[in-house]
């Protein structure tokens, strides 16, 4: 088994990417696709152990541009909208040897690849092309899949506290993930995947791209995530599921609460959520209001994405927790590396075939994250009784305030149970005489109005007073990361509650 043999498991004659407006392609054509895309990629000289930038917008192109490029050498895709200097901190950091980019493309990032001598080529799509097709060069040369070992995807941790950390994933690292995140979704080749995340994260790349093709499932590769138009499209698809982070779930919940016939009418089989921690309030609401089960799953980068994940049968999903180890080993540790009983809770850690060998050209974040064979998350959480994880916060992310430990997620939950909030998010904010005091920002749901004063008074019916936010910000939208996850790190600053 290589990357390359992800797509060998569809019928010639099923499809394999749809996109609106958009003759589908089937597994015949996409694996031609591919086979030709990495003799294009040979002829200019690229083996299997070089890398390729990816830049381009998500749909078809975008998705089978990936699939093309990890089966023969390494793919690292960059988030379309960033800046020159971003484009040139990345391009410097990853070295590939080509960039891809549109057809007739004005993207900066071909100006970071010129000043640094990185050639850049067009994705020629022709009239009436089937969905993902394209070309690259006229020129083909002769070259194998990549094997077991080789990279297969390189991408970037999020960089929120320091320097972004490159994580490299191999060939076998990824096809592990696709078969643990299968199973955990006993996908079938019938199954219908809308995808909604970008396909520069982890996340839409793994459990909804090749998770699917390793199946001889179909996804249909939307041009990104528009709230508006997710029935009218899930509708004309006639998905099975689809996957994406809980904002995304939050506000496809606004629309689908008003035509809830037209939600139920779409007969999912399941919907799926991950990258970030599912408020129970919304677990719920998905659940009523799709009648389907909503499976939550625990992903980072650099397990290739899926550790955990709730079982999909009916009734044995747990709101507020991210499910039952799904292969790779899971456990819980102290600060000393003590692993800890069912109940305790510590640092979640990890390891698995699924894992990274680890972050490349940094030997300081390597020996902090890497212990006796298991990866340290850097996620606080614990085990219940019954197996089921809790992630209870991120170890950066939690409050010290006057030597109190706050975990914002658990305010984050107490605050979404009033009928009132649609969206809450807590966070530090820098406190001279404490440290660090209590912030959160708050979404009213539309035509609802609340005072500071309300807000507190709730949260004292269920929180001790320290974990009382100070700081209450009433805002129309909540700035968020690239993939659609909110960023507690540095919010306080940009909500304007420090300097």
């Amino acid at each position: 088994m290589t990357f390359r043999s992800i797509i060998d498991a569809g019928r010639d004659e099923a499809i394999a990417l749809s996109a609106p407006n958009r003759p589908a392609i089937s597994y015949k054509d996409l694996r031609k696709h591919c086979d030709q895309i990495g003799r294009q990629l040979a002829s200019q000289g690229l083996t299997n152990s070089d890398r390729v930038a990816i830049v381009l917008r998500n749909g078809p192109e975008m998705a089978s541009a990936f699939l093309a490029v990890s089966s023969y050498m390494s793919a690292a895709p960059l988030n379309p909208t960033y800046k020159l200097s971003e484009y040139t901190f990345y391009l410097k950091d990853l070295k590939p040897g080509l960039v891809i980019v549109e057809e007739n493309s004005t993207n900066p990032v071909k100006a970071a690849a010129a000043n640094l001598s990185i050639p850049v080529v067009e994705a020629k799509v022709t009239a009436n092309s089937l969905a993902g097709a394209f070309e690259l060069f006229q020129s083909e040369a002769d070259i194998q899949p990549a094997n077991l070992d080789h990279e297969a995807l390189v991408l970037h941790t999020s960089g929120t506290t320091s320097r972004p950390k490159i994580v490299p994933l191999l060939q076998k690292n990824i096809l592990a993930s696709t078969r643990n995140i299968s199973v955990s979704l006993e996908l079938k080749s019938t199954d219908h995947c809308l995808n909604i995340m970008p396909m520069f994260h982890i996340h839409g790349l793994i459990a909804v791209l090749a998770t699917s093709m390793s199946q001889g499932a179909s996804v249909c590769c939307s041009s990104g995530f528009n709230a508006m138009k997710f029935l009218e499209l899930a509708k004309e698809e006639k998905i099975s599921w689809y996957s994406g982070v809980p904002t995304m779930h939050q506000t496809i919940l606004l629309r689908a609460q008003k035509q809830p016939e037209a939600a139920k009418a779409l007969e999912l089989r399941f919907l799926r959520s991950s990258s970030a921690s599912l408020p129970p309030t919304v677990f719920n609401e998905l659940n009523n209001v799709f009648g389907c089960p909503v499976i939550e799953a625990y992903g980072m980068t650099e397990a290739a994405h899926q550790m955990t994940s709730n079982p999909l049968e009916l009734g044995k999903q747990k709101a507020g927790f991210v499910g039952i180890v799904t292969s790779p080993e899971v456990c819980i540790m102290d600060s000393s590396g003590n692993q800890l009983l069912p109940g305790d809770e510590g640092e979640v850690c990890i390891r698995g075939e699924n894992v990274t060998p680890g972050y490349e050209n940094n030997d300081a974040a390597n020996a902090v994250s890497f212990k006796d064979g298991w990866f340290r998350t850097g996620d606080q959480g614990l085990f219940d009784q019954d197996g089921y994880l809790k992630i209870t916060g991120r170890l950066k992310e939690i409050i010290n305030r006057g030597g109190e430990k706050i975990s914002p997620l658990e305010v984050d939950n107490v605050l979404m149970e009033h009928p009132d909030i649609q969206q809450v998010v807590t966070f530090a904010v820098a406190d001279k005489m404490l440290g660090e005091e209590i912030g959160t920002a708050v979404i009213l749901v539309n035509g609802k109005s609340m005072d500071a004063g309300k807000i507190r008074k709730f949260a004292a019916e269920q929180l001790a007073k320290f974990k009382i936010p100070k700081h209450i910000v009433f805002v129309d939208e909540i700035p968020k990361g690239a993939t659609g996850k909110l960023q507690r790190i540095g919010l306080a600053k940009k909500l304007g509650l420090e300097d």
